[in-house]
């Protein structure tokens, strides 16, 4: 069986986990997230970026910090995981779903605007397959109505819009470093900010509320509590094993792009005749191979496809399905304007396996039996 993923692996992840349990510092901010945070700050160019468990309590800082309250509105698309709209759900915002670009699957930024009301508070673009969204005109929107920008970059580490990283442009990024990301430790993420008091803020939540990280940096005598907060710190073991993935990000980076070329090159005769859809990448966007997938002719020929691979030993799979089709959707948000898009795009996308060490002969076996269907 040719599988769907396989979490990244380099190599030196057991001798750095060994290492951060000899240094006896197994709980949050030891040695290896310090370095881990570094890496992506150095890397995206942020003030601060903060190793979290997950991306979703990476959303959850983010809401928290951008002040949502009751009644606020916040704008995303329907087509993303549940995460990007829980943790605006969570303080009790009402979220507002926009329809999906054809091309990218991200958000339709020219339908933003017929979205905002007087309640709007935060626009949540979603980084869709590591591809940038439409960055430039989303912020210019968010400036003239003074609206945060909260960029869901889960699958966007070491991807840019413009030469700008993504999850580095608007007020808060998110990062995901789940076991299906190009960098993994399991589970994980981070938050990126770019506003210095935010950043402190941002220490303050994460450490249950304190002020512990100011203590640990001799900047007062003793820490207590001074805000509300939760436990967002990761153990620094995991944080070990993000490590030597990230040391090794080009690597990686190159690896998965030359195993997104190698589809995109078998399967193009199939686009040029029209029987399927490949993915679009904007000339403005450099993305990082995080997903290759088709878009079929509809929810049927889908189902086919996916049950013809799996008998030929090919573990692919469909994705999200529409939030705002689901019944928490409907209870905590609308829809703006037409569902174009979303939801046939939803029913017709088909994941392939895509990961680190996905060897030639194998993409070569799947599009072979891709070819084989459609004939």
């Amino acid at each position: 069986m040719i599988n769907f993923n396989v979490t990244p692996y380099v190599g030196k992840e057991l001798e750095y986990i060994k290492q951060a349990i000899d240094n006896r510092k197994l709980c949050g901010d030891g040695e290896f997230t310090k370095k881990c945070n570094s890496w992506i700050e150095e890397n995206t160019g942020v003030t601060r970026a903060l190793l979290t468990t997950s991306c979703t309590q990476a959303l959850e800082m983010a809401a928290i910090l951008a002040d949502i309250k009751p009644g606020d509105e916040v704008i995303l698309p329907s087509f993303t995981f549940v995460s990007t709209a829980n943790a605006f759900v969570m303080r009790g915002a009402k979220l507002v779903f926009v329809d999906i670009r054809e091309d990218t699957k991200n958000i339709d930024e020219k339908l933003i605007e017929n979205a905002i009301t007087e309640k709007t508070k935060v626009i949540a673009p979603v980084h869709y397959a590591g591809v940038g969204c439409e960055m430039d005109t989303i912020l210019k929107i968010a400036k003239e109505n003074n609206i945060t920008v909260v960029e869901d970059a889960a699958q966007g580490v070491m991807a840019s819009y413009k030469g700008k990283a993504l999850g580095s442009m608007g007020d808060y990024g998110c990062f995901s470093f789940h076991e299906t990301k190009n960098y993994s430790m399991g589970e994980g993420g981070a938050i990126l900010i770019n506003d210095k008091i935010k950043a402190e803020e941002a220490e303050i939540i994460r450490e249950k509320g304190t002020d512990r990280s100011r203590f640990l940096r001799g900047q007062v005598d003793k820490y207590s509590w001074v805000s509300m907060g939760s436990s967002y710190l990761p153990s620094d073991m995991n944080a070990a094993f993000l490590l030597a993935q990230l040391e090794k990000a080009a690597e990686i980076n190159e690896n998965r792009l030359t195993s997104w070329n190698a589809y995109k090159q078998r399967l193009q005769p199939l686009e040029d005749k029209g029987v399927l859809r490949l993915p679009v990448i904007p000339e403005e966007c450099k993305h990082n191979a995080h997903m290759f997938y088709l878009v079929t002719d509809g929810i049927e020929q889908r189902s086919q496809l996916i049950k013809h691979l799996r008998a030929n030993e090919i573990e692919a799979v469909f994705h999200y399905v529409p939030l705002h089709s689901a019944k928490a959707g409907l209870e905590f948000g609308r829809f703006s304007g037409e569902d174009k898009n979303t939801t046939r795009i939803a029913e017709s996308l088909v994941r392939l396996p895509m990961y680190y060490g996905l060897k030639e002969d194998e993409i070569d076996y799947i599009c072979e039996k891709i070819n084989a269907f459609y004939k």
